[in-house]
């Protein structure tokens, strides 16, 4: 019998894991991948995701595995560039964005070291109910046989398509269409720092990773997905020399060094976020469009606040209900701003939100405070002050 079963052992059930496990509970981590195993990602770890890695001591083991170090970045959109950094968040202003097959086995040795029993080749295929209430799982071991385990509470990180929400009948309470599609490959050769480049229908980031590579993503509009992904590689270079053309000469000077990834399937939602002995984390509770690259960062802060919220009151029925209740309000709270923006983003219509940046420039404090509403650093409204409305009005 476990305290906790988390399913899925990656960028939020592994800190969930560890951060129990540090708590002092009994903790089953279950993966039906076996690590290092990459996955579709955009990779970047905004300011507040670093101060966490910093803050459960992962950090320096990120830096050792080779993730070089990002310390500016740029926008250019129609009309105007921008260059600057987010803020810090708890001192940590320098971000990373390394490969999941780096990143996963780092986050999954970290609750193996805290006490946690990690079962790769797992893949879980039922929940137990018992009186209407989750009381462990049912899983296909790395030999082929059935085993099955108990526990208090069984956190669903298991991603975009959760079998946890599907088997709990988990709702979505908020629901938008998909906005975009998105395309990428990593390229040898190709000196890049954090670069965003945005035209009309077309949206291109460039990004340092692991092993000397730049991380080139191209996202079109949603309704142009059944086209290009019938010439994906095409597409791809011609998003990149209409959007950037330097960028994509430095690119012609460079390689391929690895096959095209993408997906169709952004999808946006809010679910339901918990219920008797489940609750869910990451991906499985709230995914939105991949443009702001929030995805890794969001999982790392849902983590830290499902483990604070519980705290030592996980055997305490009337305790776990509001700890439960307390961690889905900030969900709600601390991503509904989040997400809207990445729909607007996603909406690919930079001709709004250019006109206001351009009168930015020249303004270095509010070009970072810009930076630093898209990491997370800084919050819409205290980047929609008083010193920024003057701003706006004085052009």
């Amino acid at each position: 019998m476990y305290d906790v079963i988390v399913i899925g052992a990656r960028c939020a059930g592994s800190p969930a894991a560890m951060l129990f496990a540090r708590q002092g509970y009994r903790v089953l981590l279950l993966d039906k991948a076996r690590f290092p195993q990459d996955t579709l990602s955009s990779h970047y770890i905004h300011q507040p995701g670093v101060a966490l890695l910093g803050r459960w001591g992962l950090l320096d083991e990120l830096r050792d595995a080779g993730c070089p170090p990002i310390d500016h970045e740029s926008y250019e959109g129609p009309g105007v560039r921008l260059d600057g950094f987010s803020l810090p968040v708890d001192g940590y202003r320098t971000t990373y964005a390394p490969r999941r097959f780096v990143l996963d086995p780092i986050l999954a040795g970290g609750a193996v070291a805290a006490g946690a029993e990690f079962r790769e080749g797992c893949a879980v295929n039922d929940l137990v109910f018992e009186d209407g209430r989750v009381v462990g799982v049912r899983y296909t071991t790395p030999g082929g046989a059935e085993a099955t385990d108990r526990a208090r509470l069984v956190v669903g990180a298991d991603g975009m398509r959760s079998l946890v929400a599907r088997k709990v009948g988990a709702r979505n309470v908020v629901e938008h269409p998909r906005m975009s599609c998105v395309y990428y490959s990593y390229w040898a050769g190709v000196p890049a720092g954090f670069e965003v480049y945005e035209r009309p229908g077309r949206w291109v980031v460039a990004v340092r990773t692991n092993d000397d590579l730049t991380l080139i993503m191209t996202y079109f509009p949603q309704d142009e997905f059944p086209e290009v992904r019938k010439a994906v590689e095409p597409a791809y270079l011609e998003a990149v020399r209409s959007t950037s053309p330097e960028l994509y000469e430095r690119m012609s000077a460079g390689r391929r060094a690895e096959q095209m990834y993408g997906t169709g399937h952004q999808e946006n939602y809010f679910r339901k976020a918990y219920g008797p002995g489940w609750v869910l984390l990451g991906d499985a509770v709230h995914h939105k469009d991949s443009i702001t690259a929030r995805g890794i960062t969001d999982a790392f802060i849902q983590a830290q606040s499902l483990s604070e919220h519980i705290g030592d009151g996980l055997h305490d029925d009337a305790a776990l209900q509001e700890a439960l209740q307390r961690y889905e309000d900030d969900v709600e709270d601390t991503f509904s701003d989040v997400y809207q923006g990445a729909l607007n983003v996603a909406e690919l219509k930079p001709e709004g939100r250019t006109e206001m940046l351009r009168k930015l420039v020249g303004h270095q404090e509010l070009i970072d405070r810009y930076f630093s509403t898209v990491s997370g650093a800084c919050s819409i409204d205290d980047f929609y002050n008083a010193e920024l409305l003057a701003v706006l009005d004085q052009n």
